[in-house]
């Protein structure tokens, strides 16, 4: 089955993630270490489809794993989306030789992974996100990165907030996700965190602890809103028309998906990177690699793409529990 395999394929799709770079340099490195070819897709679905495809060397991944983003850059592919799009793919991976693919990405990257199988390609599929949402991996590339990123930011804001006696809603990332919120609110001490998977809309309990925060003696309150929540901005309106306290809104945004991979970005994007080309050489196909109970370890794309993952409701305890 190993003989199979002669050239691998490898690409970044959807939003980037720090910790990319390490991926597509243990792909690339483990490789040519097993004798393959390798070629690089840029921009993801899309560049397959148009023919943005280079060969890749060791000295192609020289110099790149301290860098944030994805050499071989990203973007979104509707056309992938179709049954024309992906049958294309996998004849464009035909006529250039590719007969094994490494998806760097999310569910909707994987999803396109699983399609192109069905046209005789092997693929695999490593996770690749700063919103940690994929439902059969503690960890996916980026979420560490992002999460520190945010953290950083949201001790500034609390100084200033602080300063001037505010109360501060910081929006951080994470799409319809709640965990970089989750982990922010642990991890800044936040009094308040509103996660998509529990927020119950009622502003009011926000007001009221506000208000009694205040009595207490508290010179700030400081507010983590996930994304998948959003509208920070007229939140901020209200609250402080409610409490008569001075409210400011702060959004993130894309600096989380920025700068330098963390040590653990780095370390398990560059063993899942490998793993995928050996389970390729192996001749496995449709599988997702994953890092589950501290162990790596793959699964069916099939099997993966239908788990469901929710908060830890003992660390929203502990958020909660902690900001009193």
């Amino acid at each position: 089955m190993a003989d199979k395999i002669e050239t691998i394929g490898v690409l970044t799709s959807g939003g980037d993630a720090p910790g990319m770079n390490a991926a597509i340099r243990a792909v690339v490195r483990t490789a040519i270490a097993r004798g393959k070819k390798v070629k690089g897709i840029k921009k993801g679905y899309n560049g397959l489809l148009n023919e943005e495809i280079i060969d890749m060397d060791a000295k192609s991944v020289a110099d790149i794993i301290q860098r944030g983003g994805t050499i071989l850059q990203t973007a979104r592919c509707m056309e992938f989306m179709t049954e024309e799009g992906q049958k294309r793919g996998a004849e464009v991976c035909k006529k250039h030789g590719i007969d094994g693919l490494v998806v760097i990405g999310g569910d909707g990257s994987f999803r396109g992974a699983q399609k192109i199988a069905n046209y005789g390609i092997n693929t695999i599929g490593v996770p690749g996100t700063i919103d940690l949402d994929i439902a059969c991996t503690d960890y996916t590339i980026g979420f560490d990165t992002a999460v520190n990123t945010a953290m950083e930011a949201i001790d500034k804001v609390r100084d200033t907030s602080t300063s001037h006696e505010r109360c501060s809603i910081i929006e951080v990332m994470g799409r319809n996700a709640g965990y970089i919120a989750l982990w922010c609110a642990i991890a800044n001490g936040a009094e308040d965190v509103l996660l998509p998977e529990r927020y119950n809309n009622d502003e009011q309990t926000l007001i009221d602890n506000i208000i009694n925060n205040r009595r207490k003696g508290k010179k700030h309150h400081i507010i983590i809103n996930a994304e998948g929540i959003g509208h920070s901005t007229s939140m901020a309106r209200r609250i402080e028309a409610a409490t008569g306290i001075e409210t400011r809104a702060t959004v993130l945004g894309y600096m989380q998906r920025g700068g330098s991979p963390t040590c653990t970005d780095r370390v398990y994007a560059s063993v899942m990177g490998t793993l995928a080309v050996d389970l390729l050489c192996e001749g496995k196909s449709n599988r997702v690699v994953a890092h589950k109970n501290g162990e790596f370890v793959d699964y069916d794309i099939d099997e993966a793409l239908s788990m469901t993952k929710d908060i830890d409701n003992y660390q929203f305890t502990v958020s909660s529990l902690l900001a009193k």
